[in-house]
């Protein structure tokens, strides 16, 4: 079980952003009530200071307001925070999910208005936005074994692995690494990532992302050693 000091310290942040450094998620291969328990003892988004809990926050939060999220979970202790309500799992929010409560408790707001037709705009395109993401996640995935070379042995490999994570898109997941030896006091990292298949093109991610500035000030080159159909 995962357990956090209060995430609204740098102390909590810290160790957050440790955790997730070699994890796409709080607990487990995919998200869970695990990962809506420490994204609402949140009170706001990591700073890019903490590059994994950013990219992992900003991940939750597209998770909430598309599909919602299911899964159980092995469990996670926060310190300070309550226990999450099954609708916050289950059911991705109308509204922003920080100010959703807010909301509910606004007793003067009319909720059943008639409505406008800006509203039934930004419904129809609210419902054409859900139809396209389920679309894409009928799509096929693929499972993707990167090898990424220093410069040198000088190079500091965990400034360069945290510029490789910082690399976002919709439909790239980044998994575990490690530390390979090379030769001559040089490792390379080796690291996991999960791609849906037509939302990501890994030879265009080295190409136009891994290979260019800033993070070429610490890769040299990308290899993909294994690809793999999930």
């Amino acid at each position: 079980m995962a357990a956090f000091p209060n995430l609204n310290s740098d102390s909590g942040l810290k160790k957050l952003d440790e955790h997730l450094l070699t994890r796409s998620y709080i607990t487990g291969y995919q998200a869970s009530k695990d990962d809506i328990t420490v994204f609402t003892a949140l009170a706001k988004p990591p700073s890019s200071q903490y590059v994994n809990a950013s990219r992992w926050y900003n991940h939750i939060d597209a998770l909430l307001r598309i599909s919602g999220v299911t899964a159980e979970g092995s469990g996670v202790v926060v310190e300070g925070s309550a226990p999450v309500a099954e609708e916050a799992v289950a059911t991705p929010p109308a509204a922003d999910s920080k100010d959703a409560a807010d909301e509910e408790d606004d007793d003067d707001v009319d909720l059943f208005g008639e409505e406008t037709e800006e509203e039934k705009k930004a419904a129809e395109e609210r419902a054409a936005s859900v139809k396209a993401s389920t679309k894409k996640k009928e799509s096929g995935k693929s499972s993707v074994l990167i090898d990424i070379k220093p410069w040198d042995d000088e190079t500091d490999m965990k400034k360069l692995e945290e510029a490789v994570r910082s690399t976002q898109m919709e439909g790239l997941f980044w998994g575990a690494s490690k530390l390979v030896p090379v030769g001559y006091g040089i490792k390379k990292l080796q690291i996991m990532c999960t791609i849906v298949d037509d939302l990501v093109s890994v030879d265009t991610m080295i190409e136009e992302q891994l290979t260019v500035e800033p993070i070429n000030e610490f890769v040299q080159s990308c290899d993909i050693v294994a690809f793999n159909k999930i």
